[in-house]
Formats: C-alpha cells, structure tokens, sequence
C-alpha cells in the first residue's frame, strides 16, 4: 500500500504542476470523481490544461523533442493529461496503449493516441486537442495493456465555464 500511496501522491504532485489539481476531489486523487473513473481494471485520472500552461514545464533534456509535436498555437487548444494505475494494485501502468476521443455534444470530435509522457520519474499519457466552442464535452478513453481487455473510460468535461 505504501508505494501505492506514493505513486498518487506522485499524480497528485504532477496534476498540480499542470495546473489542474483544482479539477480533483477535495478528498484528494483517492476517491472516484469526475475526474477519476475505474473500469476494465484500471483506474484513471483525467486533467485538462489550456495548452498554454504547459509551455513552461521544464525538458529533461537537451535532446528531447517537442512535447507532442510541439504545442499548438491556436485560442482553442487544451492539453489533455491520463494517468493510468493498475485498479488491484495501484501500480502506476507506464506500457500502456491510451486512445482519447473527445467530443462537443451532438458532435464527432476527434480521436488520437496520448503520448506516453515522463516528468518527476512517472509516466503519464497526454495530447492536445481543439476545444472550439463552450460545451459539455465527452473524453473517451481506451486503455489497452499487454495480456489485459482493453478498458474503456468515459469522462466529462464541462467547458462552458
């Protein structure tokens, strides 16, 4: 239990550094929120950043590329972060496969696979998407490992505000 522990304080300390600690639970990142789901065993914490934000995260090193590409330059982009655990253990999942959709309501949205992502020794999965409009949007996330069921994860997030 203790490295378990350990490792959501870890996503606790990350979510915050990507500015999105105010999205989780005043119960901390233990307890499922909107933000937290767990599914096909795994459990999941979702946090969306304007994409701005993450232009100031610190590169490892001298030799890394862009984070996804580098960082989109339009109004609209937000940055979407998954951190994935392993629901039995809490182990921290770093070999997985994520796909997210994320779509307006009424509207197709786009689908791409999160880079995996490492910052402070973990593993996190992220991408940028275009959040146009004030909307309730869906996050579709499948979560696919070695030797497991794909797991399949929806969240909302509500962009009207």
């Amino acid at each position: 239990m203790g490295t378990a522990m350990a490792s959501r304080r870890t996503i606790a300390a990350l979510l915050s550094a990507l500015g999105v600690a105010g999205t989780l639970s005043s119960g901390g990142v233990a307890a499922e929120t909107d933000q937290s789901k767990t599914a096909g065993g795994v459990t999941v914490y979702l946090g969306v950043v304007p994409a701005e934000i993450v232009k100031g995260l610190p590169a490892s090193g001298a030799t890394e590329r862009p984070m996804h590409g580098g960082i989109p330059k339009g109004p609209h982009e937000y940055h979407f972060v998954a951190a994935v655990f392993d629901a039995a253990n809490g182990a921290r999942v770093s070999d997985a496969v994520v796909t997210a959709e994320v779509a307006g309501l009424g509207l197709s949205g786009s689908k791409k696979k999160l880079e995996p992502m490492q910052i402070a020794g973990t593993t996190t999965y992220g991408g940028f998407f275009d959040l146009p409009g004030f909307d309730l949007y869906t996050v579709k996330l499948t979560v696919e490992r070695s030797g497991a069921s794909a797991a399949a994860l929806q969240f909302k997030y509500d962009h009207r505000r």
